[in-house]
């Protein structure tokens, strides 16, 4: 039976992505067939469809892209699963980050590995679970895995109203650390109302030449060069790039180890592992009250290519949903 997809063949703008009817998947032995019911658009979409930064095409297909179907984000009900299978069962509300076994969000049906999903928060409805996976996971695992962060530190998270940094604001907080969040003006209060104990509106304010200093700064966005950041860290401070240009990666990827070794200060970057741990880690945060996603705009399946259009203009407030 076919089933609706969003699809592409070639890198490029969001004109290559089309609604298609593709086959339904069957699942493997370790896998969960998924009815999905929501998804949500991750700037890391945007940035394999157009094969930028170049480097994109070494991990999704050199000349053309070997995922035909985006989306790393899914909430649904289980359809089916394999033999081997023991967490889930037909009926279950699962949510999770599927890239790690090739995408495929942006579709009715997604077949996964189990170990990439988790039952599904309760309380909250598949739009707001779909937002939930990619973004949250990214942002604990840039605090905690790679920030190493302690409470009572003064932290800063730089893009601090899109999807990632709500939750790194949110998740920082739950951990006990006193937050700054920076942002544009028209995102001033929402921050502040997630949790952030201070809100700079870099349009008003420089962070980097105010004299503060803080014990890790997390950066969901690729707004500033590497040495600015360095001057705004403590003397044993940490800066985290997860998100970010080209120019960005480079500086953290390639002169961060070599400014680490020169300074107290260290300097790095994240790659996201989806990981199912985590992600019951985050389910849990959500159950107790201390994160909840942001949802900016709502889209449906066939209007993928505008939500993503929307997301790759950088100015989210939070996440951007597909009703599936």
């Amino acid at each position: 039976m076919p089933l609706k997809a969003v699809v592409f063949t070639k890198y490029g703008p969001p004109d290559v992505l089309r609604l298609e009817d593709v086959p339904k998947p069957t699942p493997g032995d370790n896998e969960v067939l998924v009815q999905v019911r929501a998804a949500s658009v991750n700037a890391a979409d945007w940035h394999i469809m157009r094969a930028d930064p170049f480097m994109v095409r070494l991990y999704f297909g050199l000349l053309k892209p070997k995922h035909r179907i985006l989306g790393a984000d899914i909430a649904g009900r289980v359809e089916a699963v394999g033999n081997s299978v023991k967490q889930f069962k037909p009926g279950d509300e699962v949510f999770g980050d599927i890239s790690a076994t090739g995408l495929g969000g942006f579709a009715e049906y997604v077949s996964t590995g189990e170990s990439a999903l988790a039952k599904k928060p309760d309380g909250m409805t598949f739009e707001q679970t779909a937002a939930v996976p990619f973004a949250s996971v990214t942002a604990l695992q840039g605090l905690r895995n790679k920030g190493r962060i302690q409470a009572g530190q003064k932290v800063l998270i730089n893009g601090a109203s899109g999807g990632v940094g709500t939750f790194a604001v949110q998740i920082a907080k739950a951990l006990g650390a006193e937050v700054t969040g920076v942002c544009s003006t028209r995102n001033v209060d929402m921050v502040r109302s997630i949790g952030a104990d201070h809100v700079i509106d870099y349009t008003r304010e420089d962070f980097t030449r105010n004299g503060r200093r803080y014990d890790l700064i997390l950066a969901a966005n690729g707004s500033r060069s590497i040495f600015d950041y360095k001057r705004a860290l403590s003397p044993q401070g940490t800066y985290v790039m997860i998100g970010g240009s080209g120019t960005q990666m480079f500086q953290a990827m390639f002169l961060g180890p070599w400014m680490s070794m020169m300074s107290s200060k260290k300097i790095g970057n994240l790659l996201q592992k989806p990981n199912h741990d985590d992600l019951v880690f985050v389910k849990e945060l959500i159950e107790t009250g201390k994160v909840a996603p942001v949802i900016d705009r709502r889209y449906q399946l066939g209007e993928v290519p505008e939500a993503i259009r929307y997301v790759e203009e950088g100015h989210t407030r939070g996440k951007v949903v597909i009703t599936v």
